[in-house]
């Protein structure tokens, strides 16, 4: 094969590889086993999230999808929390606990932020390195969707309503 073959399917190869993590896809995985500490300190797992619609959502404070997605996050938690819903954002490792404590104060997040220090949170889930990335979990602990990217707000909403339901 010549070079020029070898590096078209090469490109051709790396091409599919991130059309396919950047797609928006349905799931049913069940949600990977992790441990969360708040940045206010408090302890949950995953297995505590089970009877709840929950976004575990992976940020950083350097992503600027990340920082524009967060109020329309802020919203839908706001409009569905007392449904049954919750909201984690996973700062990733590389983010700096000033910066992080500072954009939940200067925004009034509302929900559970976590600080995944040692990046064993992201490893969990899939080895997750693009933010913003997503996991809509189900009330049965199933992995509904994955969102890379921000998340078109009706379709998201509707998402969330019907695992309400469920």
């Amino acid at each position: 094969m010549s070079l020029i073959k070898t590096v078209q399917a090469l490109v051709y190869a790396i091409a599919l590889t991130l059309l396919a993590a950047c797609s928006q896809g349905d799931s049913v995985a069940t949600a990977p086993n992790a441990s969360f500490k708040t940045i206010t300190g408090k302890q949950f797992d995953t297995a505590s999230l089970k009877g709840q619609v929950t976004l575990v959502n992976f940020w950083a404070t350097s992503c600027t999808t990340c920082v524009k997605e967060m109020p329309m996050l802020t919203e839908v938690f706001n409009t569905y929390n007392a449904k049954g819903y919750r909201m984690v954002a996973v700062a990733m490792d590389y983010d700096t606990p000033a910066f992080i404590a500072n954009f939940v104060e200067s925004r009034k997040l509302p929900f559970d932020v976590v600080h995944d220090v040692d990046g064993s949170i992201a490893k969990a889930f899939e080895g997750t390195k693009l933010t913003p990335t997503s996991y809509l979990i189900g009330k049965d602990g199933k992995v509904a969707k994955r969102y890379v990217g921000e998340p078109k707000h009706d379709e998201f909403k509707a998402a969330i309503e019907a695992l309400l339901k469920a």
